[in-house]
């Protein structure tokens, strides 16, 4: 068996604080339901946010053939705004191929009314073997699609998050 990663970071044109509140903060989800609406048709989440909190995104089947994400969180810090949680997929190609997948995010000032988006997605594969440099691209691209939402709505609606 094989444990990769794959690493990626990502401008954003939203203070860090305002980034991590609505996309990795936990608590109220509204904004973020609203950012992403066409990629998450429903969100469930059990917990504050911190360590053992479990959410599930519907995901809209125009975006992806996955059908459902299910998040736990292992560790958050919210001073040092960086977030560790392991994932399963449920339905789709990445399901039947990932045998376990951890993402670390971590978002961190980039000048003002910006920051940066890290994430470092640690995967094993059901058949040992590492996946593609384009399904690396996929996997993590998926999280990078989400924060791209986010931002493009906050930006849009500057008011709307205090």
């Amino acid at each position: 068996m094989v444990a990769c990663s794959v690493t990626e970071e990502c401008p954003v044109a939203v203070p860090a604080d305002l980034l991590w509140k609505v996309a990795f903060a936990g608590g109220d989800n509204s904004v973020l339901l609203k950012a992403c609406a066409g990629m998450i048709d429903a969100m469930d989440v059990e917990g504050d946010g911190g360590a053992g909190t479990v959410s599930t995104m519907v995901i809209n089947p125009s975006v992806s053939d996955t059908k459902v994400l299910k998040t736990r969180v292992l560790a958050s810090d919210a001073a040092a705004r960086t977030v560790r949680s392991e994932h399963v997929i449920e339905g789709g190609k990445m399901a039947a191929v990932l045998k376990s997948q951890v993402t670390e995010v971590t978002v961190a000032p980039a000048g003002e009314g910006a920051c940066v988006a890290k994430f470092t997605v640690e995967y094993e594969c059901a058949d040992g073997a590492p996946l593609s440099p384009e399904e690396q691209a996929k996997l993590v691209h998926g999280y990078l699609g989400l924060v791209k939402k986010v931002e493009e709505y906050l930006v849009a609606h500057p008011g709307e998050v205090a």
